[in-house]
């Protein structure tokens, strides 16, 4: 296999999740600032335009960080990263899907219409006027997070996805003006746990 990687949170959920595995996959690296990945030949290979894909061995191609994950899982069960049983599993997904809609797309969104605009105006569909507003709607959310987590991570006392998933996008945001609020007391604690991990360093 091979893990067509670039800049950006996505691609470092996919090797924070490899690390967490102990799994290494070779990297061909795409030049997302150049476009590379906005035609041929990897559009060839996914035709979304998007970062990661991952290219199997029998040269078929798998694109989109959740199916990505669930798919090394299924190679590779041990350590467990989305569930050992249907319960287990169950949550993760739940919890990975939560904060993929209401966290990650608004606050990925509100960087692409405003920070970003000059790289993805011409490349996809913007909305600069709703820049503001996505990025109120993530805030928003992470302090709900932070009122529900009793737990040391997201879906409880294990490290799963969800909190891979969380943790790449928060470190980009903190990187283009959407940073984790200090009063935010819980998420902050999860910060710190999940920043000590090896794979957050390896990912980088």
């Amino acid at each position: 296999m091979k893990l067509h990687n670039s800049i950006g949170p996505n691609p470092r959920i996919v090797r924070m999740f490899l690390a967490e595995k102990g799994v290494e996959i070779p990297l061909v690296e795409v030049d997302l600032m150049g476009g590379e990945n906005r035609r041929a030949p990897y559009t060839d290979k996914n035709p979304s335009g998007q970062l990661p894909c991952l290219e199997l061995d029998d040269g078929s191609f798998l694109s989109e960080v959740t199916a990505i994950c669930e798919y090394i899982e299924e190679l590779h069960p041990t350590p467990a990263q989305i569930g050992t049983t249907p319960e287990e599993r169950a949550a993760t997904r739940m919890w990975t899907r939560r904060i993929d809609l209401n966290i990650v797309e608004p606050m990925a969104n509100g960087f692409r219409y405003a920070e970003g605009l000059p790289l993805f105006k011409d490349r996809i569909r913007t909305i600069p006027q709703a820049a503001d507003d996505l990025k109120a709607l993530s805030r928003e959310k992470l302090e709900w997070l932070d009122g529900v987590m009793i737990k040391p991570f997201i879906a409880g006392e294990r490290f799963t996805l969800a909190d891979i998933f969380l943790f790449g996008f928060l470190d980009f945001g903190g990187s283009v003006g959407q940073s984790l609020s200090p009063e935010l007391k819980n998420l902050n604690e999860w910060w710190a746990r999940v920043s000590d991990r090896p794979s957050a360093e390896a990912s980088k």
